[in-house]
């Protein structure tokens, strides 16, 4: 299959925009809670109508402060509730909101701000501010800075008490679905970064269209603790779609104490990148190994993934009920405890999951959604539902989207999500779109039932020197799926086979060594032949999924990790391949000294 569409499944009224919801609520259901927040290590309910009256109190600030109807202003933050005020008090005032990542460097902060032509800038700490201060002198028409953590917020309300509420209506009043929402800069692994602009319809569109095809998770019963950056599109529909349908959401930026954040706060759904749910996996795994359940959580593993592909097929028989039953109360319930012991449902987006991942947490009892989708597609483009699941692909197009493959294998997208352009760059927005089509770079195909799955990007696709054209992905995930990995790079291009960089998980690795005797000093341990095997072990099992001409032939073990921090990672977690490739150029050279191109 080539094509394949969905029917939209909701209207949007022209002149509709993302803080409608906010004054519905507050009217509806005044005493509902929307919110819970972190306060002095409690959660704290936020009911609508309380919610409604901070963003109107902080919009009106804005206002009293100059910022007009259309203005950019950004927004440097980790993911808290002051994050979600913001942006819908920015919008509240009739402007666009820039988000910066709160790990964002000096150069970073300067182009987002400056390219936006932003006004004024909401920074969360005195560290933002410091980073802020190096740069301001760059941004001649950014006029105002209020910094979160010094009472910048309260400045702002205070500020707004005169202004009157026909104001705010009037700010109303110059919204439509077509006006311009955010302005959301790619993450930049190559090249400077795009600024992606988002209108009201864009977002309103996919929050609404969230709640008819996810009812499960968005309803007023639902709830969510969100820890992604909100800077990012995924976690940003996501807000989108719990302010639209009244699901409760938390904010957490608190990833160390990320389980003790589900224990106490019980989501029934989260969301995450594939890094996150492999983290939990490899977790679980490597305690029950380290305390002596290994035999345990292995036979609980393949009967858990036994019992969800049985129910891909539709039947599952009594001798795998009975074994599924027996576990569920060994094991699958202490992981789902683990999560908060409400979470039934997962959203997974960013990267591609994998069908083991998959399967293993469906079986579990946490079925992941996985879905795609882009930034320049709202973070829509496909989605797995309750209804329509198929582990191992990304789903059917979401509502109102038509995806086609290209002859090159290209994923092309059209539908209300697209973007509206590419900030001041007619150029790019030209090349990205094409009669109606984003080009998503992206490569994969449709099945016979309309799944769409991910096989690789066009710009990552290796062409080793005997011509075999490789994806990559396909191998890196399953590497990735050893407890002692953190991450993987498949190298190869122009060369006569593939091989691959491995680093290693730090908090894996540690406890692995100490019980086989070992030192944990990652320099000196990866030579050791122990671990060597361990990880061709993790090589092979990745080889059974490829060709002879795509198995990965040789491998090096990295004495440091890839992060964020480091540069090597997005915010979002992806691999920033060009900036690895260069980095450690030496280590790719070293996996083929002395190979012709003949072997």
């Amino acid at each position: 299959m080539r094509e394949y569409s969905t029917p939209q499944v909701i209207e949007v009224d022209e002149d509709a925009c993302l803080i409608d919801a906010v004054t519905k609520h507050a009217e509806s259901g005044p005493d509902d809670v929307v919110f819970t927040r972190k306060v002095d290590g409690r959660w704290a309910p936020v009911t609508a109508k309380e919610f409604a009256a901070e963003v109107r109190a902080l919009a009106a600030g804005l206002v009293a402060k100059g910022v007009e109807a259309g203005d950019r202003v950004g927004l440097m933050s980790k993911t808290r509730y002051e994050w979600t005020l913001c942006d819908y008090a920015i919008w509240t005032a009739g402007a666009v909101t820039v988000p910066i990542y709160e790990t964002s460097s000096a150069e970073q902060v300067q182009w987002n701000l400056g390219d936006s032509g932003a006004v004024a800038v909401i920074l969360e700490s005195a560290a933002h501010q410091t980073t802020f201060d190096g740069v301001h002198d760059q941004l001649a028409g950014l006029k105002a800075a209020w910094q979160i953590d010094a009472g910048g917020l309260e400045e702002l309300a205070a500020a707004g008490r005169e202004i009157p509420e026909s104001e705010l209506d009037a700010r109303r009043a110059t919204l439509t679905t077509s006006s311009l929402a955010t302005i959301i800069y790619t993450s930049g692994t190559t090249g400077r970064p795009k600024g992606v602009e988002l209108s009201h319809g864009n977002l309103l569109g996919t929050g609404r269209s969230a709640g008819k095809v996810l009812p499960e998770l968005f309803n007023p019963d639902g709830s969510t603790l969100l820890f992604l950056p909100l800077a990012h599109v995924f976690a940003r529909l996501i807000q989108t779609a719990a302010v639209e349908t009244g699901a409760r959401m938390g904010h957490t930026a608190d990833i160390k104490n990320l389980l003790a954040d589900f224990a106490t706060f019980q989501p029934t759904f989260i969301l995450s990148v594939p890094r996150v749910f492999e983290k939990v996996y490899n977790t679980a795994k490597q305690k029950a190994h380290a305390d002596g359940k290994g035999k345990i959580f292995d036979a609980a593993e393949k009967v858990a993934i036994s019992y969800s592909e049985a129910l891909e097929k539709g039947s599952v028989g009594l001798p795998l009920k009975v074994q599924h039953r027996l576990f569920d109360k060994l094991v699958y319930s202490k992981l789902r405890a683990a999560l908060g012991g409400k979470v039934a449902w997962a959203v997974s987006g960013g990267a591609p999951l994998g069908a083991r991942l998959g399967h293993f947490f469906r079986g579990i009892g946490v079925t992941i959604l996985e879905g795609y989708g882009l930034t320049e597609t709202t973070a829509a483009g496909s989605v797995n539902t309750p209804a329509h699941i198929k582990i191992g692909t990304v789903g059917r197009p979401s509502p109102g989207c038509s995806v086609r493959i290209a002859d090159d294998g290209e994923i092309l997208m059209s539908g209300e999500h697209i973007l509206q352009g590419y900030w001041h760059n007619k150029a790019a927005t030209d090349e990205a779109v094409q009669d109606a089509w984003f080009h998503s770079g992206d490569i994969g195909e449709i099945d016979g039932d309309g799944f769409l799955k991910i096989t690789g990007r066009k710009k990552e696709l290796i062409v080793t020197a005997g011509g075999k054209n490789v994806a990559p992905a396909v191998l890196e995930d399953r590497v990735r799926a050893h407890p002692l990995v953190s991450q993987c790079l498949v190298v190869g291009d122009q060369q006569p086979f593939i091989a691959c960089l491995i680093t290693l998980d730090a908090e894996a690795i540690g406890p692995w060594a100490a019980g086989k005797g070992k030192t944990t000093d990652l320099a000196a341990l990866v030579d050791d032949d122990d671990l060597k095997a361990e990880i061709q072990g993790a090589i092979d099992e990745a080889n059974k999924a490829v060709s002879k001409a795509e198995a990965i032939r040789k491998f090096t073990i990295l004495p440091i990790d890839w992060t964020e921090e480091g540069g090597q990672l997005t915010p979002s977690l992806k691999l920033k391949r060009a900036v690895v490739m260069k980095e450690f150029a030496k280590d790719v050279d070293a996996l083929y000294a002395g190979a012709s191109k003949g072997d």
